[in-house]
């Protein structure tokens, strides 16, 4: 089953960056993919906290999602998008993957970022997520699609294979890490992580990336890729110049069926906590 990734390099302009997601779900759809997957922050990407919380809290912005939907009932394509939502908290807002089906355009899942980006990785590189951001509090089930079932994950949450391993028990087939990753931890560790949860959860992991500068603080690490359950990476983006563009891939669950067949992953839970 063919599907894509769009490959982002948002920016502050709300509108802007509206405008180049449905170039690109028209362009996946045109395509033959039957999903497209967008990177964390497709909406936008700030220059400090007090600008996100402001930009969530704009009519623009509540009109981002809604013209997504939109595009996705026009050009008959599942979406799956992260953007920034307003929270129960004043000044706090959630990090959100949505998926959205093409049939009404209505949301199928949600999931509220939980694991937040609060990391020192050196002089003028100390991040705080949860200045702004709220954690989730749920872990939704995976959403039925036409590739399979999706476990919906963001970013920092890669780091922590107990979500993976939670969302395989649930039945996922896909787990998906949209992410805006910083240029240092990308070139340590993207690729390693995400081969890493594809290998322990065996199943196909697709994450859809933010690359270059967004703005004179912020820089991402780009390369979107798609692992299967046996570790191989099957597509990469890996065209550097063209920082925002597709990446088309096929998804085909019966490696996943003979994965788990040839290393049965037989756990002693009555020995260790079971995930």
């Amino acid at each position: 089953m063919l599907a894509a990734i769009a490959q982002l390099q948002s920016t502050k302009s709300i509108f802007r960056n509206l405008a180049k997601c449905k170039e690109l779900i028209i362009e996946a759809a045109a395509k033959g993919a039957s999903c497209i997957f967008f990177p964390e922050a497709s909406d936008f990407i700030a220059e400090n906290v007090n600008e996100s919380v402001e930009l969530t809290s704009t009519e623009e912005n509540k009109k981002f999602l809604q013209g997504i939907c939109e595009q996705a009932i026009r050009s008959k394509i599942h979406v799956n998008i992260c953007v920034h939502e307003a929270s129960e908290c004043a000044g706090k807002i959630y990090n959100s993957n949505i998926w959205i089906e093409p049939t009404r355009g209505t949301i199928a899942a949600r999931y509220h970022k939980v694991h937040l980006f609060d990391v020192d990785l050196g002089p003028g590189k100390t991040f705080k997520e949860s200045n702004s951001t709220m954690p989730g509090t749920e872990i939704p089930s995976p959403v039925m699609t036409p590739l399979g079932k999706v476990g919906l994950a963001i970013c920092f949450d890669l780091r922590f294979p107990e979500l993976a391993q939670h969302l395989r028990s649930k039945g996922a087939d896909i787990l998906v890490y949209p992410s805006a990753f910083t240029e240092k931890t990308g070139a340590a560790h993207w690729e390693t992580l995400l081969r890493a949860r594809a290998i322990d959860s065996q199943c196909f992991v697709v994450a859809a990336a933010q690359h270059g500068a967004h703005n004179a603080k912020r820089t991402s690490y780009g390369h979107s890729m798609v692992i299967d359950p046996w570790g191989t990476v099957i597509a990469q983006y890996s065209d550097m110049n063209t920082p925002e563009g597709l990446l088309l891939f096929d998804v085909n669950l019966s490696i996943a069926e003979r994965v788990r067949r040839a290393i049965p992953l037989a756990r002693r839970n009555d020995l260790y906590p079971k995930l």
